[in-house]
């Protein structure tokens, strides 16, 4: 336990440590909402204010999963480049002329993250977000998401999804259904999109967020 923190401190941290551990990602306040059992995001963000100005932590502005503990600065001090590849529909699908746009080597843009955002991990690809069909899971219309290729997303899990007749690649959160897929947005206003399986491609599943400031 550190010295000088309360335990809701103490136990921030703690969740942080273990969360880093599992999952190979820093958590997001809402996580730490969660995980802490802490009445507010605005509770947990009056606490990692504490903690980073003890040097305990390290926030960076703009990044969905941006905490970093600090006795993980050496390995995480450095930047790491991504390719920005295009941009993907959280709304409606956006047509897409071929699935070589998911050709990672042809990016010439490339967006420098914080390196304990893909930390272990590899092809990690970088999206502009186009629409707002997912408001409700933090991601606005102008942010990029940070991508990890997988050709497979567990129920629930948002990902990067290639419609194949339709030649359209959308960002929503999948989830298997007798008989079909339903594409589901995090928009109370907006309704799933349903296909058939063998219609979809999984290119992609989101790790982190980095949000445009206004």
């Amino acid at each position: 336990m550190a010295k000088g923190l309360s335990a809701k401190q103490n136990s921030i941290i703690d969740f942080i440590r273990r969360f880093w551990s599992n999952k190979g990602y820093p958590p997001t306040v809402r996580d730490i909402v969660s995980g802490c059992r802490i009445s507010s995001t605005s509770v947990v963000d009056y606490h990692l204010n504490i903690l980073e100005r003890q040097g305990y932590i390290r926030r960076h502005a703009g990044v969905s999963r941006g905490i970093e503990l600090v006795d993980r600065a050496t390995a995480m001090a450095s930047s790491f480049q991504i390719p920005v590849v295009g941009q993907i529909a959280a709304g409606e699908p956006i047509p897409v002329p071929t699935a070589d746009t998911w050709d990672i080597t042809a990016s010439s843009d490339t967006l420098d993250v914080p390196s304990d955002l893909v930390s272990g991990k590899s092809n990690i690809y970088a999206l502009k977000v186009k629409g707002s069909s997912m408001i409700d899971a933090l991601i606005n219309d102008g942010d990029i998401v940070l991508m990890q290729s997988a050709s497979s997303a567990e129920n629930g899990e948002m990902a990067a999804v290639w419609l194949k007749a339709e030649k359209e690649v959308t960002l929503k959160k999948v989830y298997r259904e007798p008989g079909r897929v339903r594409l589901q947005p995090a928009n109370s206003q907006m309704e799933p999109i349903y296909t058939q399986p063998d219609n979809i491609e999984i290119q992609g599943k989101v790790i982190a967020v980095i949000r445009q400031l206004a």
